[in-house]
């Protein structure tokens, strides 16, 4: 066919089926294979299924870094001498106590000693370097908070020489005195003393003393000692909650507190960082519960123990029994002779006690009678204000005299009025005013 022909519409599919049967055909090309992909190390995590970060989780473990670094802190500064000291703490006991000025004996391996003429001096000999012991600790209770407490040692430095260092008092018993870094504190220490000077209203305990060395880990130790420390059930637990010891250096919820701050300011730097402080509120919640529980913690097993105590002191006693097995037992028993005292009939009864709680409770045994208390002062009312057939009771109460032979009766420097004696043991009496 000419090239300038062109092929009709019927001849078009005829030569479109001559053209295929004469082409060459068509080469196939090999598909290119595909790029293996690497493999995945040993242990790896595929992107695609890594957990993602939680606040919660993140909220914990800024919790415990901060946790931990102020406790470090802390400890690096409260150690008072070498954070890891080669010596150990001495101990000596009463029975190796000497009494200079007092009055006082051995009860249950403990040194129940009174003042003599104001002043109080107990010692012991010892003989230890003083360069490895930072710190000295007098164990003993019923101290009052207004008097004149110190540590008096001597040393082979300076033999005719009496030192001292001032002992503070808290809750009525003796804290640790640091002697590292005073000038006196040298040499070897060949006696210590404690001296005590001012009135005592009650016979001093004395269980020992301690010379400890108070590195890093004495220090940590004694903390954490005060934390879980046994708090009994008193006449004041409803209204006060200490949370361990007495006293205590580094209280619990302190430190937890300090912890919620710190780590909250760490999970804000770190969520900053990475653009998602959102979830700053739900960060702060678990920071709470975290301190909240770890406070709980230590209350419950407190709580536990105080249970398993009760159980060991009544349980199988009677109404009776129990009243006498508890903390104002004592007074159950002079309240059961006072109320063999009173009349059938209600009679205006006056209660006195230097300490409030034991004027609520003694007016709490007394009831029905028609009982007269202050609940929060230690007063009386003027005498003129009582009349015959009233009666007083009281209960280690100070400023009341009573002259047995006028039988007068007189309190805190006021008139005196015509009173019976009619019931007395130590440290309390019943009178009747006539």
């Amino acid at each position: 066919m000419p090239p300038d022909t062109i092929p009709s519409p019927r001849e078009r599919p005829a030569l479109a089926a001559a053209r295929s049967r004469f082409s060459a055909p068509a080469v196939a090309q090999p598909e290119e294979p595909p790029h293996p992909s690497p493999a995945p190390l040993p242990g790896a995590t595929p992107a695609a299924v890594a957990p993602a970060s939680h606040p919660c989780r993140e909220a914990l473990i800024a919790f415990a870094l901060a946790f931990a670094l102020i406790v470090a802190a802390y400890l690096a500064i409260a150690t008072p001498a070498a954070w890891f000291p080669q010596a150990v703490a001495k101990d000596w006991a009463p029975r190796m106590f000497a009494l200079a000025r007092g009055t006082g004996s051995l009860e249950r391996d403990m040194l129940v000693a009174t003042a003599s003429g104001g002043a109080l001096l107990v010692t012991v000999e010892t003989d230890f370097r003083a360069s490895d012991y930072a710190a000295i600790a007098w164990s003993a209770t019923n101290i009052p908070d207004n008097v004149d407490v110190r540590l008096i040692w001597r040393s082979d430095y300076a033999p005719t020489k009496i030192n001292s260092a001032a002992i503070g008092v808290a809750a009525g018993r003796l804290r640790p005195v640091v002697v590292a870094g005073d000038p006196n504190w040298i040499g070897r220490i060949r006696g210590l003393a404690l001296a005590i000077n001012g009135t005592l209203a009650a016979p001093v305990r004395i269980s020992g003393v301690s010379a400890r060395p108070m590195g890093i880990v004495d220090v940590a130790r004694d903390r954490v000692a005060e934390w879980t420390a046994f708090e009994s059930v008193t006449g004041t637990s409803i209204d006060s909650v200490t949370g361990g010891a007495n006293i205590q250096d580094l209280p619990l919820p302190i430190l937890l507190a300090v912890t919620v701050a710190v780590a909250a300011l760490l999970w804000f730097a770190f969520a900053r960082y990475r653009g998602r402080t959102i979830a700053l509120p739900l960060a702060l919640a678990t920071l709470f519960v975290t301190a909240w529980m770890l406070d709980d913690l230590r209350w419950s097993w407190n709580l536990f123990r105080q249970a398993r105590a009760a159980t060991a002191t009544y349980a199988g006693l009677d109404w009776r029994e129990r009243h006498l097995a508890a903390e104002d037992g004592a007074l159950f028993q002079f309240i059961e002779g006072v109320r063999a005292k009173l009349p059938t009939e209600p009679a205006r009864v006056f209660v006195a006690a230097d300490a409030h709680y034991f004027r609520g409770r003694a007016a709490y045994h007394l009831y029905p009678q028609n009982v007269y208390f202050e609940p929060y002062r230690n007063a009386l009312p003027e005498s003129s204000r009582l009349r015959p057939g009233d009666y007083l009771v009281a209960w280690q109460r100070r400023g009341i005299q009573y002259d047995s032979a006028a039988q007068r009766l007189r309190w805190d420097g006021g008139a005196p009025v015509s009173a019976e004696l009619l019931l007395t043991t130590p440290g309390a009496a019943l009178f009747r005013i006539r």
